[in-house]
C-alpha cells in the first residue's frame, strides 16, 4: 500500500504550512522499501532520476514524511522559515493514495522555471499536466516524463535556490511575500 500521510498543503499570503501525520520512516531507503512493488519501481526510478541530475550540494533525506532534497544547514544555516530546525526544502517525492507526487519549490518561487516546465511538459507527455502551485501529480507511472523531471531537477543550483527562496520567501519580516 502507498503511504497515506494525509498531506495537505495550505498556501496563504503569509506562510506555507504543511500538515501531516507522523511517520516512523527515517531514511529514503526505508520509504522505498515499505512501498508495494508497483509503487516502489516508480519511486525508485524518480529518485534515481533526481539524484542523477540534482546539482551538487542538495542532500537527500526524509522531509515532511516524504523523500526530500534540500539545502543542509551547513550551506544555509537559517533553515526553512516555517521551521528553522529543518533544512531548506527544494524537492519532495511521495507515493500518495491515488498518484505519485513531485513537489518542486523552485517552480513555485521562480515564474520563468514554471513557464519553462509548463511549455516543455506537452513535448514529453501524452496527458494533460496535473499540477498545483508546486505539486506535479502523476496518476499513471508509465506516463511520467523522467527525462523532463531530470532536466527540471538540474535547472537550479543550491545558490540559485537560496537566492530565489530569499527573494520570494524570506523578507526582512521572514514572511512569505
Amino acid at each position: 500500500m502507498p503511504i497515506n500521510l494525509s498531506l495537505t498543503t495550505v498556501l496563504c499570503a503569509q506562510t506555507v504550512k504543511f500538515y501531516f501525520m507522523k511517520t516512523t520512516i527515517k531514511t529514503p531507503q526505508q520509504y522505498v522499501d515499505q512501498l508495494p512493488d508497483d509503487r516502489k519501481q516508480t519511486i525508485e526510478r524518480l529518485r534515481k532520476t533526481i539524484l542523477d541530475n540534482l546539482p551538487e550540494g542538495f542532500e537527500e533525506s526524509i522531509s515532511y514524511g516524504m523523500i526530500g532534497y534540500g539545502v543542509p544547514h551547513r550551506l544555509y544555516p537559517p533553515g526553512y522559515h516555517c521551521d528553522p530546525k529543518l533544512p531548506l526544502p527544494f524537492i519532495n517525492l511521495a507515493s500518495q493514495k491515488n498518484f505519485t507526487a513531485l513537489y518542486h519549490m523552485g517552480i513555485y518561487a521562480v515564474p520563468a522555471l514554471y513557464d519553462w516546465f509548463v511549455a516543455e511538459y506537452p513535448k514529453h507527455a501524452k496527458y494533460k499536466l496535473d499540477m498545483g502551485k508546486s505539486c506535479i501529480r502523476f496518476k499513471k507511472p508509465e506516463d511520467i516524463p523522467y527525462e523532463l523531471i531530470g532536466q527540471l531537477a538540474s535547472k537550479m543550483t543550491v545558490n540559485d535556490w537560496i537566492a530565489a527562496y530569499e527573494s520570494q520567501f524570506r523578507g526582512n519580516d521572514k514572511t512569505v511575500k
